[in-house]
């Protein structure tokens, strides 16, 4: 008997040591990009970096304020087109899916989610750009509009079907129908899960480069309007970090390090929403 407790013993610290250092690697791997992009971008951060536009090679005190807008700009119109659609579909799923087509739906929305990136480029630019006869902030929102919306149907149909079957029986013993029911109860209650999965969705799809170079291209001024070629950071970040010039190397850091910032502020305002919403939920 003491033989085998030892032995468990032995087994426990062992598997807590190797969780720990993976648990550690995991960890440290985020420190390492963060601690390489701050130390090869902070020193191009400053004024001129947020408020001026990208100047000729050897030319000093350019930014890339236009590719900050720019991507502001496509990923609004991406959130405006893909988070309804998205949202009505995750509803439809998760309250009234229940047969062959609500599965199809399901199937093709994870297919839709694992199509690479490059892919959806070249459909958007097939379908937008060749027609408008232009690249363009549009035909960049619609690329990353495609993206986003499988991520924005899963996640609203998981979330909502986590919010208790007890409250919907209740409201619907209440006489709400069906719709009324979903819209003041099952929404309200699974409101914060929704809107974490869709900042984190919207995080995810704004660091992706290959569909905005099939689309949005790039800009080197400030776009005059939304069917007119549009600087973005990601698309700034390629062409900079594979051209000949140093300068244009510290601002692709520097742009990098902007980006991962961004990502980063989504990730923890969503944690903090859906922390919240537990907390609400509780009380």
């Amino acid at each position: 008997m003491t033989a085998r407790l030892v032995w468990r013993k032995a087994v426990n610290g062992v598997m807590l040591t190797l969780t720990g250092l993976c648990t550690l690697l995991t960890i440290s791997v985020l420190f390492l990009i963060l601690g390489y992009l701050v130390w090869n971008g902070a020193s191009s951060l400053d004024w001129n970096f947020f408020t001026k536009v990208p100047l000729s090679p050897g030319e000093t005190g350019g930014g890339m304020a236009n590719a900050i807008v720019g991507s502001f700009q496509i990923l609004l119109l991406a959130v405006l087109i893909g988070v309804p659609v998205g949202v009505v579909a995750g509803i439809y799923l998760s309250e009234f899916g229940r047969g062959t087509f609500p599965f199809l739906v399901r199937y093709m929305a994870d297919l839709l989610n694992g199509v690479p990136s490059i892919v959806v480029g070249i459909f958007a630019w097939s379908v937008v750009v060749v027609p408008m006869k232009s690249f363009s902030a549009l035909s960049g929102g619609l690329a990353l509009a495609m993206m986003l919306i499988p991520i924005a149907v899963r996640t609203t149909e998981q979330f909502l079907q986590e919010v208790p079957n007890s409250m919907r029986e209740a409201a619907l013993a209440l006489g709400a129908s069906k719709w009324k029911m979903v819209a003041t109860v099952v929404l309200p209650a699974g409101a914060a899960g929704v809107l974490t999965g869709l900042i984190l969705g919207v995080a995810r799809i704004a660091g992706e480069t290959a569909p905005l170079l099939f689309t949005a291209l790039n800009n080197q001024f400030w776009a005059k309007g939304w069917r007119e070629p549009i600087a973005s950071l990601p698309v700034m970040i390629y062409t900079h970090a594979i051209s000949p010039y140093e300068d244009w190397h510290r601002q692709a850091w520097a742009a990098g390090l902007v980006l991962l910032a961004m990502v980063l502020v989504a990730n923890i305002a969503a944690r903090l929403i859906l922390s919240r919403g537990a907390s609400a939920q509780r009380g």
